[in-house]
């Protein structure tokens, strides 16, 4: 009896048990259906919300001014849902590249806005990014418009894009960055042979600057001459800029560079630099005099949301499409994120657009510094494919190097900036090796094998060399295949091709000398080509690729606890998001790399 009623006591509690687990299970499960029937409803109230202020000519105060205030990073394409996220109140950790030229060309446009209030202290972009704004802001001043910059402080970018406007103001007790432009290199070779943990580096014969942090403890002549070229040809763009901007002649320029003197704020206005030194509310005053209202009304300023929502960015009405296959970030093999290219979404972006028959012509914005040699193979055919059936335009943002550059060959026709960084035309391999750390510390790796090269690859001992031969022959042969694509795609000599690969980067303005782009100018430029290519003077441009867990990500965003509770977390989180890390960071397919051998910054 007493084990039957202990039984029955624990199957009651089991009962209970479930019955309350299913419950809850159900509770969750309506919460969160409940939370997505209204986030649906949000969705779609804020997309009608969209379309509806996009027809309607939406006013401002007739004296209004456009607020640029660039305290995020600039990413090259806009982020997924932004409209959505605006609508929702929620905060965007990224400015799209496109949001803010269009915003400068609506305000262009907007008769109620009369002029831009700029803040550009510190610039959180590339010079080719950098250098669409500057040039979009100029285009607004042509217009007779007045551009109004400040400053707590101004970084050297930061003040190039600020020195586009009227007039210059800084605070009394700020400073102004005015160094030139330098590049740093980190070498490990002394760090690997004290510890033992080490890069095992095979390379094309010629490829003299790859990789050669891994290999020396100081920069290469040969790496240092490409590095001071690049350096001087980017400087001599900002330098003409300026110096046009700013009245001053470029030799003028390089003596205020070469003293950098600028923290003592007086300095930069006694040099020309900037126009006054005063605090922010002044600024604002100066701002209301200049558009003729009273010190004590308040200044009507118009965010880049604001102005974008006033335009129709795309037209029912007109079918014919241009597409914008963003491409940013490394290189990997996979299935792709906004900020990792890989085959798996492109590739199937690729084929979908050239099936579409809307779409007339493709625009590809490369920024990558290149990756896995495969990936970067199949993203080449590709494109190779897709132009078979419609024009392919390639634009090189920040930088298209090695793999990023291999992927454009296969374009009809690219356009960089002169800033961008790109050629690096080589393969290298990398491979880590802890052996002799391993030694140090008193551990053996042992290998049981059946045949001499059973093994193949182990980090644990020295790397035998029918391995290091086998991934020789891979680089030689994937070198000569890309040398191949360019000679190709860019119809140069193998001779002239030869010349200037070997990993050397160049800049855009460089590169077009040699052949090895087309034309100088940003994404509008290749975007108008593309339509001028096609014969369309009127389209609409769709970005791609399209992820879907960016919405994902959005829900997950605002109702976290939900989430964690819910038996959605499963559907939403173990199915999409843990799966597509898993494909991501699977093994790569090949060692060798079409890749910028170390991280170039230009400061």
């Amino acid at each position: 009896m007493q084990n039957y009623k202990t039984l029955y006591l624990f199957n009651k509690t089991c009962e209970m048990n479930f019955l309350r687990t299913f419950f809850a299970s159900v509770l969750g499960t309506l919460t969160a259906l409940s939370l997505i029937i209204i986030f649906g409803l949000l969705i779609l109230s804020g997309i009608a919300s969209i379309f509806n202020s996009s027809t309607l000519s939406k006013t401002f105060n007739s004296k209004s001014v456009l607020n640029l205030n660039f305290n995020l990073p600039i990413a090259d394409r806009n982020p997924a849902f932004s409209e959505i996220q605006n609508f929702l109140g929620l905060d965007e950790d990224v400015i799209g590249l496109p949001n803010v030229l269009s915003a400068i060309k609506s305000a262009e446009e907007n008769t109620d806005i009369k002029g831009i209030r700029l803040r550009s202290d510190f610039i959180n972009a590339g010079w080719p990014q950098t250098r669409s704004i500057r040039n979009a802001l100029n285009n607004f001043k042509k217009t007779g418009k007045f551009i109004y910059a400040y400053g707590d402080f101004f970084t050297q970018k930061g003040y190039y894009l600020s020195s586009i406007a009227d007039s210059i103001f800084l605070n009394p007790v700020g400073d102004l960055e005015f160094k030139g432009l330098a590049s740093e290199v980190l070498y490990y070779k002394d760090f690997q042979d004290q510890y033992g943990f080490k890069m095992e580096v095979i390379r094309h014969g010629k490829y003299k600057s790859a990789v050669e942090p891994f290999l020396q403890n100081k920069m290469s002549d040969e790496n240092k001459a490409q590095i001071i070229s690049l350096l001087n040809d980017v400087w001599s763009v900002i330098k003409e800029e300026i110096s046009t901007s700013r009245n001053l002649s470029e030799n003028a320029i390089d003596k205020l560079a070469s003293n950098n003197n600028f923290s003592i704020s007086q300095n930069a206005l006694n040099t020309g630099l900037i126009d006054d030194l005063v605090y922010e509310d002044v600024f604002d005053q100066k701002i209301k005099t200049r558009l003729g209202i009273e010190l004590n009304d308040k200044l009507s300023k118009v965010n880049i949301s604001q102005i974008n929502s006033t335009s129709l960015n795309y037209n029912s009405k007109i079918k014919d499409r241009i597409g914008v296959i963003f491409a940013e970030g490394p290189i990997l093999y996979g299935e792709g994120t906004e900020d990792i290219v890989a085959q798996g979404v492109f590739v199937e972006t690729i084929d979908d657009l050239a099936k579409d028959d809307w779409i007339k012509a493709v625009v590809v914005r490369i920024n990558s510094p290149g990756g896995s040699a495969l990936t970067s193979e199949l993203l080449w055919r590709s494109i190779e494919q897709l132009k078979k059936s419609k024009p392919v335009i390639v634009s090189i943002g920040n930088i298209a190097a090695s793999g990023g550059y291999y992927i454009a060959t296969g374009a009809d026709y690219i356009f960089a900036d002169p800033m961008s960084i790109t050629g690096s035309i080589g393969v290298f391999a990398t491979i880590p090796n802890v052996s002799d750390f391993l030694d140090n510390i008193g551990i053996n790796a042992q290998t049981v094998q059946t045949h001499p090269n059973s093994l193949g690859y182990s980090p644990y001992q020295d790397i035998n060399n029918e391995f290091k031969n086998r991934i020789k022959i891979g680089i030689e042969n994937t070198y000569e295949t890309f040398k191949n694509r360019v000679i190709k795609g860019r119809s140069l000599e193998p001779k002239v091709v030869e010349k200037i690969s070997q990993g050397r980067v160049w800049s855009g303005k460089q590169a077009h000398k040699l052949g090895l782009i087309d034309s100088l100018g940003g994404l509008q430029a290749a975007i108008n080509f593309a339509a001028k290519k096609v014969s369309l003077d009127e389209y609409n441009v769709i970005e791609y690729p399209q992820f879907e867990e960016s919405l994902e990500k959005i829900f997950l965003g605002i109702t976290p606890e939900i989430q964690i509770k819910s038996p959605l977390k499963n559907l939403i989180i173990k199915e999409n998001f843990l799966n597509n890390e898993f494909k991501l960071n699977r093994p790569q397919k090949s060692f060798l790399y079409t890749m910028l051998p170390f991280e170039l910054k230009i400061n």
